[in-house]
């Protein structure tokens, strides 16, 4: 809100790979039967894949060398060709197998990413303020998006990819052994080699590709800070400044991928290596035993195929150094508890409105735990009148709204309505009878309509109409292409800053809160746009409870009670005539002012 809110930091905790898993085993649990089906296809495909190379080395071994031992014109390959027929129709099934096995495991990913998305997003929308000051736009972009969907293609490609190979080698094996059990020990040798190289790329990679991941973050939140800091930076000629910045991160992630690239191609290079000492080993061996020539095809073919799981689980690895990374940041940020919660179920207090007064009550309160931004603050809003604050720019105005809203609690004191600490509320029965309308307006995507209901079914078109009206943007909004149907577009950029505002003090009013908070709302607009807010402001707070902030006295001349604040404390307080009486810190603003703007503020009738 203001430079009050610096330095301030919480932490999300470090997740294991272990409990980053642990946290997916419910969203499996959900589609047990689907993967239940999942694995007798993974198993069928399997079986086939270990069919074919069975049946070559049978037609070799059988009706191939029969049929060259007879005399040429007695020879019959028609069981060759029955053969090589079942090979066909072998990997045709195979294909339609392995066509459903990817589509269901697709399906399933999805849907298990789409239930984690919404798990993530409500989790986040749940989060206090200090969450957000500590994790930019950026990186909670890159936990919603790219890691989620990092951690799908670890379910659906490296995880069931890897264990269906896990699956192919083992039976690949235990066809060599009973097919030729020497020559399969000799090969056996080869074994404990390409474990080491997995192992020694999993240790020297896992926490490369980590850290890969947390400056892929870093790097999406500097490109997100500066494209949409785009126009000051262009104003200001700072392009070379955001050059330099974005060019920085990347650099950062590319000293560390590259590395972690290299390391894998290195490791590939020695893997596939291995593949010809086998088949070395084939040769050999199985020439100097003996073995026959479909033996030989047969085992240089599951060489083969056992070379294409490999490499396929070594691809995987990066997928799944990826997954995992993801993973643990999405559930790590899942651990991280709100700091700010409602109370325990039916402990809570029940609202009955504010029928005398909210009170701060020797409030302190320090975002990083070192520099309080309030000390002592005391002073009571009583109900149906306009209290003001003023001071200068980091006093602590904002804060004290931040703590009406409980964005943050209080180091020290409370805060009460009618004598209940609004602790003791449900966070979203205390925040839906508040309103804020801020200097800083956000528009979402959407029509004018939506914007100022944000789309809640509690509030009607009749509601709509009439906080429109009351604000004075109605005829504005009806003079719009397509009215309360005109579609608003990023950052509300096809209205007016005025316009703006406007349609902020309708969303606040629609609500018909029993407190509204104004901060700074009349800054940004122009004279004749703040003499249309001010026609309004005495319905916007007449019998209402009501805090103004203002730097511009003329808007808050009128308030039953004004409170300046100067670093952290209330330094004032009175009527605005009260005040100018007693020559103090207020009277020095108002006088200030009175200068700048060359003509005096009209007083208070």
């Amino acid at each position: 809100m203001s430079s009050e809110n610096l330095n301030r930091r919480s932490s999300v905790p470090e997740v294991g790979v272990g409990e980053a898993f642990r946290g997916l085993l419910p969203l499996l649990g959900e589609h047990k039967r689907a993967l239940a089906v999942c694995v007798g296809l993974l198993l069928s495909v399997t079986g086939f894949s270990l069919a074919w190379p069975w049946i070559v080395q049978h037609t070799i071994d059988g009706p191939l060398a029969t049929q060259r031992a007879l005399p040429e014109a007695a020879r019959s390959f028609r069981g060759v060709f029955m053969l090589g027929g079942a090979v066909l129709v072998i990997q045709a099934i195979t294909l339609v197998f392995q066509y459903q096995l990817r589509v269901r495991l697709e399906t399933i990913g999805q849907a298990i990413m789409l239930g984690l998305r919404k798990k993530l997003f409500n989790h986040i929308v749940n989060q206090d303020m200090s969450f957000f000051d500590e994790l930019p736009v950026g990186k909670l972009l890159s936990r919603v998006e790219s890691d989620t969907e990092s951690l799908r293609l670890l379910f659906t490609n490296a995880v069931v990819v890897v264990l269906g190979d896990v699956l192919l080698i083992g039976g690949i094996w235990g066809v060599m052994f009973y097919k030729a059990p020497r020559v399969a020990a000799v090969l056996l040798v080869t074994l404990p080699v390409v474990a080491l190289l997995f192992w020694t790329f999993h240790k020297l990679t896992t926490d490369r590709f980590f850290e890969v991941r947390k400056r892929t973050a870093d790097l999406t939140a500097t490109l997100t800070e500066m494209i949409h800091g785009i126009s000051v930076i262009q104003i200001f000629d700072r392009e070379r400044y955001a050059r330099k910045r974005v060019f920085d991160s990347s650099e950062s992630k590319f000293a560390v991928q590259s590395v972690t690239e290299v390391m894998a191609i290195v490791f590939f290079n020695v893997l596939f290596w291995t593949e010809y000492v086998k088949i070395a080993l084939l040769l050999w061996f199985g020439s100097t035993w003996g073995v026959s020539p479909g033996i030989i095809v047969l085992f240089l073919l599951l060489i083969w195929k056992e070379f294409e799981p490999i490499g396929r689980t070594a691809e995987q690895l990066s997928s799944f150094q990826k997954g995992i990374a993801g993973g643990r940041r999405i559930f790590g940020l899942l651990k991280r508890a709100p700091r700010i919660t409602s109370p325990a179920p039916g402990e809570a207090a029940a609202w009955n409105g504010i029928k005398d007064e909210v009170r701060f009550e020797n409030v302190s309160f320090s975002y990083d735990g070192k520099h309080e931004v309030l000390r002592n603050v005391s002073f009571a809003l009583r109900a149906g009148t306009t209290t003001a604050l003023v001071g200068v720019t980091g006093g602590g105005k904002s804060t004290i709204i931040s703590l009406l809203f409980r964005f943050y609690d209080p180091q020290q004191g409370r805060i009460t309505i009618d004598g209940v600490d609004i602790r003791s509320f449900e966070l979203s029965e205390l925040r839906t009878r508040l309103a804020l309308v801020l200097q800083d307006i956000v528009l979402f995507p959407g029509d004018v309509r939506s914007n100022i209901s944000l789309e809640s079914p509690a509030i009607t078109e009749e509601d709509i109409r009439g906080a429109a009206l009351t604000v004075n943007v109605d005829s504005f909004i009806q003079a719009l292409p397509h009215g309360y149907d005109t579609e608003v577009s990023e950052k509300g950029a096809n209205f007016s800053r005025g316009e703006r505002q406007l349609l902020s003090f309708a969303r606040a009013l629609v609500t018909d809160p029993e407190l509204l908070i104004l901060d700074e709302a009349t800054a940004s607009v122009d004279p004749e746009t703040e003499r249309a807010i001010q026609g309004a402001m005495g319905q916007l707070v007449s019998g209402r409870t009501s805090l103004v902030i203002a730097h511009r006295l003329s808007t808050i001349v009128h308030a039953d009670q004004i409170l300046v604040l100067r670093e952290g404390e209330v330094i004032e307080r009175g009527a605005h005539g009260e005040l100018l009486e007693q020559g103090g810190y207020y009277a020095e603003l108002y006088e200030l002012q009175f200068e700048k703007e060359g003509s005096a503020i009209h007083e208070p009738k």
